[in-house]
């Protein structure tokens, strides 16, 4: 019996050391970044691997006034044109009436990409005496391309079936004439029409290079923008201070973190040792819901996580401490163990519950890096919660049925 408890205590320190060897995140302490390989599906957010943090206000114009609806749609366009740019885990949510919050991460020219994000975009086709023929509105899809033949840049667009009627009776109408093309009221070409085009297709040269065309065409796909949106503030934070942020803080948790993991062994001996590995398991528990869940990291929730970590120590003290009361009343080992989690449970859940009530109001009423705080110190909280009251005691029930600790000094008592 004795050695079956010695072998299932040995498999699981040899799990947990192997899973954190494995399982950790991404540690720019170290000269290679992407040496642990969960650490990789972590997504970093915007103060930690840089980018920018814009706040947009919606204007009246004599074209458009804001409402409801036009600041709804405002929201989905930019979200269209931002998803097709690729930038992993933009933030994009209305504040109040008429502003809407954008943050992107990870971008490398951010004021190229604020102005991108705000173009109108309006689309027009007109003729010599112009007329607007047809506008973006009838536009079906748009897609940047090269010409086979020479090589040249453009964009290949696409109109819907009013649009292609639309399309193909000004073409007839103007053969040999000009129809020019304008995109937020500048012309970008005006070619003549050499025949009538009755299949909706045409395309718009003149392009510098393939990563201009790709944005006008994301711009066009998405629509014109329902209002004018313009910038009231702008922060944008470098990809090396994004790094050092996350190296510091890494750091500071590495250390504290140790400290703990000291203090826990020499005060409280074989508990603290069983619930040094606990930690471990909490700690690995919370990465893989984090992985999970998709979320991302920032420096709030990095904070959220190093709070939560000091309540899972904490909720191990209480118990420690009835242990060692119920030690020194002359109980055995394990009596003690059953009587000190039974007699701290209560303190550990209140402690545990009321923190998990001020995350939820803090998601609730929060935005941006109070809800990332909020979402982390939550998931903490249940987690700790777990381990404190099943591992830790299930491990230590483990010690005691070994026999080969008698002596209550390596309890603390």
């Amino acid at each position: 019996m004795r050695w079956s408890k010695i072998l299932t205590l040995a498999v699981i320190l040899v799990a947990v050391i192997a899973v954190a060897l494995t399982a950790g995140a991404p540690l720019p302490i170290f000269k290679d970044n992407n040496w642990l390989p969960w650490g990789k599906k972590i997504t970093l957010g915007l103060d930690l691997q840089g980018g920018v943090h814009v706040v947009l206000e919606a204007k009246d114009t004599p074209e458009s006034k804001v409402n409801d609806d036009a600041m709804n749609r405002a929201v989905a366009i930019l979200q269209n044109r931002i998803n097709a740019t690729g930038v992993a885990e933009p933030l994009i949510q209305r504040q109040g009436s008429k502003r809407i919050i954008v943050e992107l991460a990870g971008i490398q020219d951010p004021e190229q990409a604020v102005r991108d994000m705000i173009k109108p975009a309006y689309l027009e086709f007109k003729t010599e005496d112009g007329q607007t023929i047809v506008t973006g509105k009838d536009l079906k899809d748009a897609t940047e391309g090269r010409d086979g033949n020479s090589g040249q840049v453009m964009v290949n667009i696409k109109f819907n079936a009013a649009g292609t009627q639309k399309f193909a009776q000004a073409t007839s109408q103007n053969v040999g004439k000009k129809i020019g093309i304008y995109l937020d009221g500048v012309m970008l070409q005006n070619p003549v029409v050499q025949e009538p085009i009755p299949n909706g297709e045409a395309r718009i040269t003149g392009y510098a290079d393939l990563d201009e065309a790709h944005k006008i065409a994301i711009q066009l796909r998405s629509g014109a923008l329902p209002v004018q949106l313009d910038v009231m503030a702008k922060t944008t934070v470098g990809p090396q201070l994004g790094q050092d942020s996350l190296a510091s803080s890494l750091k500071a948790g590495i250390v504290g973190l140790i400290a703990i993991l000291v203090f826990m062994v020499v005060y409280y001996r074989l508990p603290g040792l069983v619930a040094d590995f606990s930690l471990a398991i909490y700690a690995l528990i919370v990465l893989v819901i984090f992985i999970g869940i998709h979320a991302t990291m920032t420096l709030p929730g990095i904070a959220g996580f190093l709070l939560s970590l000091a309540i899972a120590v904490d909720a191990n003290v209480i118990i420690f401490e009835r242990i060692k009361e119920e030690l020194r009343t002359g109980k055995t080992i394990r009596s003690a163990i059953d009587a000190g989690f039974k007699r701290g449970f209560v303190a550990v859940f209140d402690a545990n519950m009321t923190t998990l009530i001020a995350a939820v109001v803090l998601y609730y009423f929060g935005t941006g890096p109070i809800r990332g705080f909020a979402v982390t110190l939550g998931i903490g909280i249940i987690a700790s919660l777990i381990t404190a009251v099943t591992v830790t005691r299930w491990m230590l029930h483990l010690t005691a049925d070994t026999n080969l600790v008698k002596n209550t000094k390596y309890y603390g008592a």
